[in-house]
């Protein structure tokens, strides 16, 4: 879900970075960061073009083994911090996932069957009411330029439970998470078992972040069991995945477009709590290729307001932190603003891209007035945490649904 539109590329020569990211000296350093905060070292030497031609960062996602994160007496307080707190990128990695790498290929090749299926069918899948935040959806979103988004098509289901209610009065009031799945079930129904077998592992695997991320979490602050990320997971029937496909683009689209950080994703922060996501599988004539441009991919805003490209591997699982849970741990755990670089080149036309993200997020009507009644100065955020301040009510109770539903009014058309 998009939240706000960022500003251009900063100057990378400058002090700030140069003693941030390079570890270089410089005449007037920032405080200086925690012990174990370590972004340089993951920083590769690959150089990558940009508008201004000049050279980004590429940093390697901090990593979490599988074996490591399943083991709840396993201190992971360091690693949580080096990638979700205020110093990290927001987003860390799980490796060695049992079943993943096959669950993951089973889903993506699907999505280019599902783009081809015939624009009746295609109809048939979408769901107006709940802004195509259901079914099948293409051309619906803008980009930051106002147009409409033709690069690429969306399937959103929830993984998990088909029917998340019955009450008529929820469906009207918040259709984009107490609607109902749409399965091309005739057409494509492999797509149901495929998508629901993925997810389903994201959101295990993701559980288990969040326990870990509450260990962390209560170290400094004090919280009760039914507020920490893990339970507020477990009781939500919100959680919804997102099947991406980018089409094939011509030479000319690529070169029109390609020098934005943000052509294939526009800048966001995800409002919710705790995003998984795949590495992108990319394709030429249904054939499977390696990305045909090494500038390509997720890039990040960080803290400090530099942007750099974040990588991590095909076999394992990136998790990215949300706005919910930025306020939720009052700040000790960050949300940042990322966007997707689609490549350019000769080499890039006719390439098609699939990924999935599955939204992990809080109940429709979870409250959140416990979170969202603590102050900014309590929150120690600082001028550049982009959260929706102005949609927070002063003293007003405001649920998840509630919220989700501003936005999409703010960010979408409003519903009629």
């Amino acid at each position: 879900m998009p939240s706000l539109l960022y500003k251009s590329l900063t100057d990378y020569n400058s002090p700030l970075f140069r003693t941030q990211f390079l570890n270089v000296s410089a005449a007037s350093p920032p405080s200086p960061p925690p012990p174990n905060w370590n972004l340089s070292c993951r920083i590769t030497s690959q150089s990558m073009s940009c508008s201004s031609e000049t050279p980004l960062p590429t940093l390697r996602t901090v990593t979490i083994p599988y074996y490591e994160l399943k083991d709840k007496d396993a201190d992971l307080s360091l690693k949580i911090e080096e990638g979700f707190g205020p110093n990290g990128l927001g987003i860390l990695s799980i490796t060695d996932v049992p079943e993943f790498p096959s669950l993951r290929r089973n889903l993506l090749c699907l999505s280019s069957r599902l783009a081809a299926l015939p624009e009746d069918v295609k109809k048939e899948l979408e769901d107006p009411q709940s802004r195509y935040n259901f079914g099948w959806s293409h051309g619906k979103e803008q980009l930051e330029s106002g147009k409409p988004d033709l690069l690429k098509g969306s399937f959103y289901a929830n993984p998990l439970i088909d029917v998340p209610t019955n009450d008529t009065y929820l469906i009207q009031r918040y259709p984009s998470y107490c609607g109902a799945n749409i399965w091309p079930l005739a057409a494509l129904p492999e797509l149901e078992v495929a998508f629901k077998a993925l997810g389903k592992l994201i959101f295990d695997v993701g559980l288990m972040v969040a326990y870990h991320c509450d260990q962390y979490v209560s170290r400094g602050m004090k919280m009760r069991k039914d507020e920490g990320l893990e339970q507020i997971l477990l009781r939500s029937r919100c959680h919804k995945g997102r099947l991406l496909y980018y089409f094939p683009a011509q030479l000319s689209n690529h070169e029109e477009n390609g020098d934005s950080m943000s052509s294939w994703c526009g800048w966001h922060t995800d409002h919710g709590s705790l995003t998984g996501l795949t590495c992108a599988m990319f394709k030429r004539n249904d054939v499977e290729i390696s990305c045909p441009d090494s500038a390509a991919g997720l890039y990040i805003r960080t803290r400090s307001g530099e942007i750099v490209k974040a990588t991590f591997g095909e076999n394992e699982i990136a998790y990215q932190i949300g706005e919910t849970t930025e306020i939720l741990s009052q700040g000790y755990l960050c949300a940042t603003p990322h966007g997707v670089r689609a490549p350019k080149g000769k080499e890039a036309s006719g390439v098609d891209r699939s990924t999935f993200a599955l939204f992990m997020q809080p109940d429709w009507d979870e409250k959140l007035n416990f979170l969202f009644n603590c102050r900014d100065e309590k929150l120690n955020f600082s001028e550049d945490v982009y959260i929706h301040k102005e949609l927070i009510p002063s003293n007003d109770s405001l649920t998840f649904g509630e919220y989700s539903e501003m936005l999409l009014d703010k960010y979408y058309h409003k519903k009629t």
